[in-house]
Formats: structure tokens, C-alpha cells, sequence
């Protein structure tokens, strides 16, 4: 196909699909898609896409670690691969990680009803337990060989349930999971679709994101402890309330950010806990998170820095003791320059706008990113939501991302 006519996915084809891969798992009292990593539901929908991709010739399997693979040609030649995840957030959209798996579902029939010949292999990858349940990235961390034993024998969810028991439920064996990993040599690319899951695109009235990057993120649970004291007899100005020390904190954010952060700079209190929370009791300690992001790591120094000589000039002030605990440092992760120039070179092509942008939520790409030429497109989330039964992407956008991945996908692989 020329570059003035260039081959098209299936729409209605691409969209039946995606509607009914969100029957699983769907609740009908909240409308939310409930596929957390290795439960029934999850296990239900790997079963339905292999059994898809069988029915229409092509090849399936499920890996140890319980990603689905799917895919056309042998591995005679380091392959492509297009991918996303298939769980899902409690009460998730029908749009997350499923729109990337199902978008390479639809490249591979587009490529086989067209006949297309390929020079590499080409694999559809739906991975395992994106989603973070266990406090991970699993599926994908074993396909670049980043699990080992202790991890997977020791990861848990939040209600105390082991990550080897999970799997042994939906019998999988846990240390099969090592077995799952690619050598670099094999793979040639990865190529991800996926909403934007925030609100750039849509509020800008842009159709497509190329993603530069994901965005480095580093926790921390603070602690500001002063004295608890009776709401109605200790005089303001001798009290020492952790409370007021929090709200100090957060009106020096965005101080904080323009001084020391750039435009792609977050910082957020996102949970707070007071104690002894009680009405009439001035809270002696509060306990909250921080979590800051950016695209430099040395930049993310720089914020973790202002943070805490903040933190401490506002605990003098309000008598307070401050500590905290840096419960994790991830560094940026950066996709493939010559990747990126080829999503804008296709969009281009197409005559579609498009916009340079990181992203703030972690994705598979940037595991892939280690071992192999990565790149991410984005299409627009209607109002910014995502992770909610909410969360919507217009079809005429799901077809320009497909379509603008099928592009990148021939160029790679043929």
C-alpha cells in the first residue's frame, strides 16, 4: 500500500471486539470492568482471546508467567511485537490495555486478509498483571527477565493474598514465570497503543499522542508529629498541630515545582491519615504520601531535595518533629528516538496532527524500552478519565490510533 493509500483497519470489526472482550468481568450495579491480575474474570479473558486468535488460524499461547501471545511467522527472525495488558483496576474502563491488545488482534487479521507478506515475524502480546495488584508489573517483567524468585514468592496484595497462590488457583506455576523471559536478539520492536488516561489530548483538541517517555516517580510516606491537645482550650499560637504543618506543605507545591521542576513536574498529596482524628482534638501527627514525577531524574533530585528543606523549615515553624520514609525511586524510562521519529513520520503521512507528550502513568513500553526499540501512541480519554466505568475514547480516534500503529507495525516488520 502506497503512502497516499495506505491499508486500513477494521473498524467495526476492532470495535465488536473490544465490546465484547468488556463482557468479562463487567458489574452490571456499578458498570465497572473487574479483571485484577489472576483472578477468574482475568483467566476468563486470556481463555476467550486465545480461543479468538485459534478460531482465525493464528498462533496462541499462554507463558508461565500467564501472558497470551498470539501472532504470524516463525521465529526464524527477531520479531515485532505489539501488546498492552488484559486486567483491569476494580470498577476499570473498557478502554485500558485492552484497546492495545485488541488494535494488534486487528493488525493481525488486517495482515493476513490482506495477504500481506512479512520479513519478521509478527506477535500480539496481552500481558499478565499490569495492573499493579501485586506491586508490580509482572507479566511484563518476566518477558525482559526482571522477576526472580524471592520476588515472586514473596509479592501479596493489599488483603494479604500471595502472588504464587493467585497463580497456583488459576493453575499456574509461579517459578514457570521465569521461564517466560525473551533474549534481546528475538525481538526486533515493541509498539504499544493506549489512552492517554489523562486529559492533554482531549482538552487540546489533539487526536494523537507519540509519548517521548514515562515519566520517573519517587514515594514517600511523611511523618509530622507534634501534640495532640483539646480543640478548645490550647491557644492557636501554642499549639503544635501536625494538621496545619500538611497544609503549610501543600500550598509550597507549586512554589516548589516552579522553582525547582519543569512543565512536566508533578507533585501530589494523595493520602493522608490524622491522628488521633477526633473533632474536638487538635492531631498531633499526620501521616501522608508524597509522590513526585518528572522526565530527569536529576530533576526528581532536585524536587526530593526542596521537598524535604521545606518539610523542615515547616516543621520548626509549627514545632513539630518531621521524618519520612522513601518507600520508592523509579527513574524516567525514555522511548526509542528512531520510534518516535517513525510514529510522526506516519501521522504525517496521514495528515493527522499529533503532539510530542510524557507520560505520567507507568506502561509495559517501558520495560520493553531495556531490551528492544519501544514506542507508545496515545489517543485521547473524553474528559481525562480512565481507571473508572466512565472512562471513553471516541471510535473515530480508536481508528486513527489503530490505524497509525498498523503503519508503524508494516514499516517494522515488512
Amino acid at each position: 500500500m502506497s503512502e497516499t493509500n495506505p491499508l486500513q483497519i477494521n473498524l467495526p470489526r476492532l470495535k465488536a471486539s473490544l465490546l465484547e472482550l468488556s463482557n468479562i468481568g463487567f458489574n452490571p450495579n456499578d458498570k465497572g470492568i473487574y479483571r485484577s491480575g489472576f483472578t477468574h474474570a482475568d483467566m476468563e479473558a486470556r481463555r476467550w482471546l486465545m480461543a479468538q486468535a485459534e478460531q482465525e488460524g493464528f498462533f496462541s499461547e499462554m507463558d508461565g508467567a500467564g501472558n497470551v501471545w498470539l501472532g504470524l511467522g516463525e521465529l526464524d527472525q527477531p520479531a515485532v511485537v505489539v501488546g498492552s495488558h488484559l486486567d483491569s483496576v476494580p470498577a476499570g474502563g473498557i478502554f485500558d490495555g485492552s484497546l492495545g491488545v485488541m488494535a494488534g488482534f486487528e493488525i493481525l487479521r488486517t495482515v493476513k486478509e490482506h495477504n500481506l507478506e512479512l520479513k519478521h515475524p509478527l506477535r500480539v502480546l496481552g500481558t499478565a498483571e499490569e495492573e499493579g495488584r501485586f506491586g508490580g508489573m509482572f507479566g511484563v517483567q518476566a518477558v525482559v527477565g526482571g522477576l526472580t524468585p524471592e520476588w515472586i514468592l514473596s509479592a501479596h496484595d493489599a488483603d494479604g493474598i500471595y502472588l504464587a497462590d493467585a497463580m497456583r488457583e488459576q493453575g499456574l506455576d509461579p517459578m514457570a514465570a521465569l521461564d517466560a523471559a525473551w533474549p534481546k536478539e528475538k525481538m526486533k520492536a515493541y509498539l504499544e497503543l493506549h489512552i492517554e488516561q489523562g486529559p492533554v489530548l482531549d482538552t487540546e483538541g489533539i487526536p494523537l499522542g507519540v509519548v517521548e517517555g514515562i515519566s520517573g516517580v519517587f514515594k514517600w510516606i511523611v511523618h509530622l508529629k507534634g501534640k495532640a491537645d483539646h480543640a478548645g482550650t490550647a491557644p492557636m499560637n501554642m499549639r503544635s498541630d501536625a494538621f496545619m504543618g500538611l497544609a503549610d506543605f501543600a500550598h509550597e507545591i507549586q512554589r516548589i515545582i516552579d522553582e525547582d521542576g519543569t512543565d512536566k513536574s508533578r507533585i501530589t498529596v494523595g493520602k493522608v491519615e490524622l491522628k488521633p482524628g477526633y473533632p474536638h482534638t487538635v492531631p498531633g501527627e499526620a501521616i501522608f504520601t508524597i509522590v513526585g514525577r518528572d522526565m530527569s531524574e536529576q530533576v526528581m533530585e532536585e524536587l526530593a531535595e526542596a521537598c524535604e528543606r521545606t518539610l523542615r523549615a515547616i516543621a520548626r515553624r509549627h514545632r513539630l518533629h518531621f521524618e519520612y520514609d522513601q518507600v520508592s525511586w523509579l527513574g524516567p524510562s525514555y522511548c526509542t528516538p528512531s520510534i518516535i521519529d517513525l510514529m510522526e513520520k506516519k501521522a504525517k503521512a496521514r495528515g493527522w496532527s499529533y503532539q510530542r507528550m510524557p507520560s505520567g502513568a507507568g506502561h509495559d513500553v517501558q520495560f520493553f524500552a531495556d531490551i528492544t526499540d519501544a514506542g507508545l501512541i496515545f489517543i485521547p480519554s473524553v474528559n481525562g478519565v480512565s481507571h473508572a466505568p466512565d472512562e471513553w475514547s471516541h471510535w473515530h480516534h480508536v481508528e486513527m490510533g489503530a490505524n497509525l500503529l498498523l503503519d508503524c507495525v508494516l514499516e517494522k516488520a515488512c
